[in-house]
């Protein structure tokens, strides 16, 4: 990282999980932090270093599951740094990757253990319907709280009809636009 700066990319899945413990005692000139799941590409903070870091620049990120829970985004994104000059460091996993001069070992040790964090969302996912499964076999598990009330989705649907725009309902009720659509349908 001689010429570079040192940027860091922190997330957590969720809003009320501390991000302190990621990254602890690296020296870094800028960090880009995300709480959201990792399940995909999309997250604000995610592109957004990806658009900040340039040749010479070292991304440090605590562990592989950080950057991505999916295989192949994982793989293509240290790539593209790769081949953009940029020094991918996993902290956790005591692995680096710095284009062309990358040790063969560690891309296979990339790719197993990108796939085993795939594995391990894969399963989770499954366990997590198999346990909805049950609580609504026992009566349990009745989804999601709805939004709004049967009076007030009625006024929403009433005031959609005179003409309110989506959006504008969306903030008097205090849900998503979204959510709006789903009550029109």
């Amino acid at each position: 990282m001689a010429n570079g700066q040192a940027v860091g990319y922190v997330r957590v899945s969720t809003v009320d999980q501390n991000t302190e413990r990621q990254l602890d005692g690296i020296a870094l000139d800028r960090v880009f932090t995300d709480k959201a799941s990792g399940k995909d590409m999309d997250r604000p903070q995610l592109r957004a270093v990806l658009e900040y870091v340039r040749d010479g620049d070292t991304l440090y990120v605590h562990s592989l599951d950080r950057l991505a829970r999916n295989a192949e985004d994982l793989l293509r994104i240290v790539r593209e740094l790769s081949e953009r000059g940029v020094t991918v460091e996993f902290v956790k996993n005591k692995m680096t990757f710095r284009g062309s001069t990358t040790d063969p070992v560690a891309r296979l040790m990339l790719v197993m253990l990108a796939g085993f964090a795939a594995f391990e969302r894969d399963l989770i996912r499954e366990r997590q319907r198999e346990g909805i499964a049950i609580a609504k076999a026992n009566g349990v598990y009745r989804g999601r709280k709805r939004a709004l009330t049967l009076d007030e989705a009625a006024q929403l649907r009433e005031m959609a009809n005179a003409g309110m725009p989506k959006a504008e309902l969306a903030r008097t009720y205090g849900i998503a636009r979204e959510t709006v659509y789903q009550y029109l349908k």
